[in-house]
């Protein structure tokens, strides 16, 4: 069977002016057949060999082999450069002569050349084989990371209800949680990051803050100069709301909240009159 969007080892069946025609087996017919273009035809080559090529349609959308290695096979995932846009979707470069069309339906966001997008191949309803932004089903959860671990990957989608979802190693499957994807996180960044979790079913849950310890200093740092921003008194103390927080700092309002306790502690700060003031020596 000739399998489209993979690779496969085929046997030369009959050598042509224009290229050479592969099949299963000698006994193949002409319909289990598919061409090898004369231009990727090894030389010395002749019948009966066997070669391994991608099977992939081209522009008449016919099923032609190629002995190129394509960046990008059925199921598996590939970050690719966006080559163009057109009136159907955006057609990424994966290595072939033809480009790899990725359908508007199928873009988690509006992408423009030169983005740089994490990608799956399927075959669509057409027999044609078509990119998807859509990989959370294709990510692995067998990863050998475990908690406290620094990672790195890629935001392929942003959910308001769940968070962002991280490509970790662009193959494992990652989440931020909503309430750590405070940072307005957009598709196709790229991230270091912290696994805080590992789920039994093997999906990350990551965070990009430090380690308690370390990101209360971080963040109590970070406050004290917002706060010299306001010249050294904050119009508002940790029971204001959560947006106003998320606005002003960057924080969520647990993380402020922890802040504010670290720097009181050290006696930096003070509340007074539901304001907070920077301790002046």
């Amino acid at each position: 069977m000739l399998n489209l969007g993979r690779k496969q080892k085929l046997t030369v069946v009959k050598k042509v002016e224009f290229g050479v025609y592969l099949g299963e087996s000698m006994e193949a017919g002409e319909k289990e057949r598919v061409l090898l273009p004369a231009k990727q035809v090894p030389e010395g080559t002749k019948e009966g060999d066997v070669l391994e090529v991608f099977l992939y349609r081209d522009s008449s959308d016919r099923m032609i082999a190629t002995s190129r290695e394509p960046k990008l096979t059925l199921g598996g995932l590939a970050v690719l450069k966006v080559a163009q846009t057109g009136k159907v979707g955006a057609f990424l470069d994966w290595g072939l002569e033809k480009d790899l069309l990725l359908p508007f339906r199928e873009q988690t966001v509006k992408v423009r050349t030169g983005d740089q997008v994490l990608v799956s191949l399927y075959i669509d309803k057409s027999s044609r084989l078509c990119a998807t932004m859509k990989v959370y089903p294709f990510l692995k959860t067998d990863s050998s990371y475990v908690i406290g671990d620094t990672v790195e990957g890629l935001v392929y989608e942003v959910s308001e209800n769940f968070g962002a979802f991280v490509a970790v190693d662009d193959r494992y499957s990652g989440l931020i949680p909503k309430r750590e994807a405070q940072a307005g996180y957009k598709v196709g960044q790229r991230l270091k990051l912290r696994v805080t979790e590992v789920k039994e079913d093997g999906k990350l849950t990551l965070s990009a803050r430090g380690k308690a310890y370390e990101q209360i200093r971080e963040d109590a740092e970070n406050v004290l100069q917002v706060i010299d921003e306001f010249a050294g008194v904050l119009p508002f103390d940790d029971k204001a709301s959560p947006e106003v927080i998320q606005r002003e700092f960057g924080l969520s309002k647990a993380a402020f909240k922890r802040a504010v306790g670290h720097l009181l502690k050290e006696k930096q700060i003070e509340l007074r009159d539901g304001k907070i003031w920077i301790v002046r020596e």
